[in-house]
Parts: C-alpha cells; sequence; structure tokens
C-alpha cells in the first residue's frame, strides 16, 4: 500500500514538472526548439520505468493543450500522426538500449561515443517515423520532404547534444562545490567576454558573423580541457543559447543548415575532448596515489632491510666478540699449558739424554712446535692479532696475507690510501677478512702467480667510503658457479650485512672483486703505523 500510495504521489509530481518544462520549450526558435528532443531523451534515459507513463501522458496532454492555445483542429487524426509517434518510438529505442546496457554515464571517450552512437540512432528513428506519419498525412514532394527531414534530424541531435550532458550531471554526477565555483569564475573570466566578442562581430558583414560563431565556440574547447565534459556541455549550452539570443535580438538572422552541422561537429568533439580530459586526470590521479602507496612500501621495505642488516650487523659483531673470546681462552689457556709442557721437556731435557731417550725429547719438542703453530693459525683465524696490534693499513701490507701468498710462490701487490680510523672497527674487521679470504682462495683454486689488493678510504656527503678492489691472474671462476662458491657467498653475505655493495666481475684472467663499504666518520683510538 506504500508502494502503491508513493506511486501516485512521486508519478503525478515527475510528470507535472517534465510536461511544465516541455511546454516552455515550445516556442523557442531553431536550434532551441530542438530542445525538445533533448528534454525527452534525457529525462526518459534517466527515470526509471515506471514513470515512463507519467511522462509521456504529460507531453502528450501538454501537445494538445498547446496546440488548442494556437488554434489547431483537434482530433484523432492530428493526435496519432503529429504528437503520439515520436515519444513512442523514442521510448521503444530508449527501452531497447537500455537493456542493451546503456548507461547515463560520461566518465571515459568510450561511454560518451556509446551514448552519442544511441541518441543518433534514436534521432534517427524518430525522424523516419516522422517521415513516414508526414507522408501519410500530408503527401509532400520527395525534394522538400528530404529537405525537411535532414533539417529534423539534425536539429534533434543538436537538441541532444546541449540538453542530455547537462541533464546527466545535474542527474547523476553533479559536481562538487570546488567545481562548481571554478566553473562560475572561468564562466565570468572566459565565456562572458566571448558572448560580448560575439555580440560585436554579429552586428558586422557576412564574413565577420560566420567568424563569431566559429569564434564562439572556442571557449567550449577551453572548457572541455579545463573542467572536462562538464565544462563543455554547459559552455556548449551558453555558447548555443548566446548565439539564439543574437541572431533573434539583434541580427534577425535565421540559423543555416550549415551552422547546425558545424554546432553538431564541434559540440561531440568537444564532449569526447572533455571526457578524455577526465579519464586522463582519473588516471593520474590513479597513478599518483600508486605512487603513494609504492613510496610507502617502498619506505616500509627499506626500514625492514635496514632492520636485517641491523640484525646481521649484531649478529656478525656477536660472532666477532665470540671469536675474540675463544682467541683470548685458547691463547690463555692452550697457550700457557704449551709453554708449561715445554719447559718440563727442557728441564727434563737432561735426564733423557742420561736414560738414553735423548730422541724422545726431540719428537715431543717438535711436537709441541707444531701444535704451537697450528694455535697460532687458529688464534689467528679467530682474531687476527696483527690488526690490533699494526692497524689495517700495517695489517694488509705486512701481515700473514703477505707471507700466506709468499709461501705460495704468488706474488703480493698492494696500494693503500687514507686514513682508516674513519672507518668504523666492524667495517675495518670485515675489509681484513675480505682480503683474507680473497688470499685465501687465490691460493688454494686459482693457480694464480699474482695478487693484487687495493684499498681507497675517503670522506663524502658526511660518510666515510671504503673502496676495496681485489683481483688475481688465475683461471677464473667455474662456469657453473655463478655465485662464487660458499666462501665468495660469505663474503657477499657480510658485505651485504654491513650495507655495502659487491661486485663480482671475470675479467679475461683471475677473479676481480669490487667491494663499496660506507660507515659513519668516527675517530678512533686505533692506530695504523
Amino acid at each position: 500500500m506504500r508502494l502503491k500510495t508513493s506511486f501516485l504521489t512521486s508519478g503525478p509530481l515527475v510528470g507535472l514538472g517534465y510536461g511544465l518544462l516541455w511546454a516552455l520549450l515550445w516556442p523557442t526558435t531553431q536550434p532551441d526548439w530542438t530542445l525538445q528532443f533533448g528534454l525527452r531523451f534525457g529525462v526518459l534515459l534517466l527515470s526509471p520505468l515506471r514513470y515512463w507513463a507519467w511522462l509521456i501522458g504529460a507531453e502528450l496532454i501538454g501537445a494538445g493543450l498547446i496546440d488548442y492555445l494556437h488554434g489547431y483542429t483537434l482530433g484523432w487524426r492530428v493526435f496519432a500522426f503529429g504528437d503520439l509517434p515520436q515519444p513512442l518510438v523514442v521510448a521503444l529505442c530508449l527501452g531497447l538500449l537500455r537493456r542493451a546496457n546503456l548507461r547515463p554515464s560520461m566518465r571515459d571517450p568510450e561511454e560518451v561515443s556509446r551514448l552519442l552512437l544511441s541518441a543518433g540512432f534514436t534521432g534517427v528513428a524518430a525522424t523516419a517515423t516522422d517521415a513516414v506519419m508526414m507522408t501519410l498525412a500530408h503527401p509532400m514532394p520527395p525534394t522538400g520532404l528530404l529537405q525537411a527531414l535532414g533539417d529534423e534530424m539534425l536539429g534533434n541531435y543538436v537538441g541532444l547534444l546541449l540538453l542530455v550532458p547537462p541533464l546527466i550531471m545535474l542527474w547523476r554526477a553533479p559536481p562538487s562545490k570546488q567545481e562548481m565555483s571554478e566553473l562560475l569564475m572561468d564562466g565570468l573570466l572566459v565565456m562572458l567576454p566571448a558572448l560580448v566578442i560575439l555580440l560585436i562581430l554579429t552586428e558586422q558583414a557576412a564574413p565577420q558573423r560566420e567568424f563569431a560563431r566559429i569564434l564562439s565556440l572556442a571557449p567550449v574547447l577551453f572548457f572541455a580541457f579545463r573542467h572536462g565534459w562538464r565544462g563543455a556541455s554547459l559552455s556548449m549550452l551558453v555558447s548555443s543559447l548566446g548565439m539564439a539570443l543574437v541572431d533573434r535580438v539583434f541580427t534577425h538572422v535565421i540559423p543555416t543548415a550549415s551552422s547546425h552541422m558545424f554546432l553538431a561537429v564541434a559540440g561531440t568533439g568537444a564532449l569526447m575532448l572533455g571526457s578524455a580530459t577526465d579519464a586522463l586526470r582519473r588516471s593520474s590521479a590513479r597513478v599518483a596515489e600508486q605512487n603513494v602507496y609504492l613510496a610507502a612500501v617502498n619506505r616500509r621495505l627499506d626500514h625492514l632491510a635496514r632492520q636485517l642488516r641491523d640484525a646481521a650487523r649484531g649478529n656478525m659483531q656477536a660472532e666477532e666478540n665470540q671469536r675474540r673470546h675463544m682467541a683470548a681462552e685458547l691463547h690463555d689457556e692452550l697457550g700457557q699449558n704449551l709453554t708449561a709442557i715445554q719447559t718440563h721437556v727442557k728441564l727434563a731435557q737432561n735426564r733423557l739424554k742420561q736414560g738414553g731417550m735423548e730422541d724422545i725429547g726431540a719428537a715431543i719438542n717438535g711436537i709441541l712446535g707444531h701444535m704451537r703453530r697450528a694455535l697460532h693459525r687458529v688464534l689467528d683465524d679467530l682474531r687476527p692479532a696483527v690488526l690490533d696490534e699494526f692497524g689495517l693499513m700495517r695489517a694488509l701490507d705486512e701481515g700473514p696475507i703477505r707471507d700466506l701468498l709468499a709461501t705460495a710462490d704468488m706474488a703480493y701487490h698492494t696500494e693503500l690510501h687514507g686514513d682508516p680510523r674513519l672507518l668504523e672497527e666492524d667495517i675495518r674487521t670485515a675489509i681484513y677478512r675480505l682480503a683474507q679470504e680473497s688470499a685465501t682462495n687465490a691460493v688454494k683454486h686459482a693457480q694464480a702467480t699474482e695478487f693484487r689488493l687495493r684499498l681507497r678510504i675517503g670522506e663524502r656527503a658526511g660518510a666515510a667510503l671504503a673502496l676495496l678492489d681485489i683481483r688475481d691472474n688465475g683461471v677464473g671462476l667455474p662456469e657453473r658457479v655463478p655465485r662464487g662458491g660458499r666462501g665468495l657467498q660469505g663474503m657477499r653475505d657480510r658485505v651485504t650485512s654491513l650495507g655495502g655493495l659487491f661486485r663480482l666481475r671475470p675479467d679475461h684472467q683471475g677473479v676481480h672483486l669490487r667491494i663499496l663499504l660506507r660507515s659513519s666518520i668516527s675517530r678512533g683510538e686505533t692506530s695504523d703505523l
């Protein structure tokens, strides 16, 4: 019962409002009389189907009253052949098009083209129906009939262009307050001066008058670029009304079919341009939103990467501390015990000699010497004492790395520049470890005769940079191990944990490593003699 009451109350009101608007457009002249067709198409397109009977009925009643007021003879023939066919044909075409998923939308050029093609199809169908009815009611010469139908078809399409987009804007896509204020401001600054120029030029001779019509559509392009399809539709309606007002009041010139055609072509292009501009702006806005989102994701990833690097660096520092502790324990406990055993053997040397066991003492001393050398290698692997005693530069140039390469009969060339005190302790330790691991790999696998190490330390942008360049002239890496095996992978992980860059560059001969490490500038107490 409530639905029925709502239908009875809202339907007649909608029909009454539409009938009044339709009647107000009746006395207008070309091109504005075509606004009736655009009003009919737009209202039926936007209204629910339950209102269509009220809308068509209100239009037919209004048409009958206007015919009566103008003294036309009323009868079934006038009603059947003149007033009734066109609304029914438009309603039938729109019903079929809506079932084919026609939507009152102008968001992108594809939807605009679909809507304009549907409007053109409806206009052709309505014009063809009028042609049939005119032939049945009042036979006319073919030439005059075709001209009249052509003018009617063109006028109907112009009416669609002028009224359907504003109706869609008001009904489905109203502009925001900011957009409306910008439209009004540009209307005062652009459209009003354009109409004044139009009025001035139309009072001139024929060429200037035609030029004025063309110039009057220039603001439409401006509004299409600046405000999209809403600006194009409103500016096109205002420009058309302005031209019609000038023609009626000042020039008394009847617009020709060529001017209507120009308006139709320019209006179609302006709507397509405005819709494309809106689509481009939405796409740009989406890209900007995605960029903001990606920037936030990148910041999050950077934060996680820093956390991982800090964790890896903390693990490496904990490992170095553990190595230092183990080295100290081995040196203090095992080293002292070896010294004590060697002392006791030396004290017992005379008694062993008297007992004829001098060779046993020599063998024990040999074993103890071998154990001491092995202990020194283990201690050097755990924590290179030369790094603490001599500093980074001397450790690289004169330390165990040179002894290792000399034992393997390999030439060792160094080029060291900069102040290692700029670097943090773990960075200095990492540089020595990388050089040590590279030298070990060269001795074991490279079959090289030459090993080069270059280290440059400097300051840039408030940070200390260390560039380590290591290369040999050996056989290089095997083709099936592109990441360099376990040793090189450990070096890569060490550099990554410190936030550095690790580059493995296989040359024509040998292996070439380039490593960049960054450190906050720190003046330590470690000397580099």
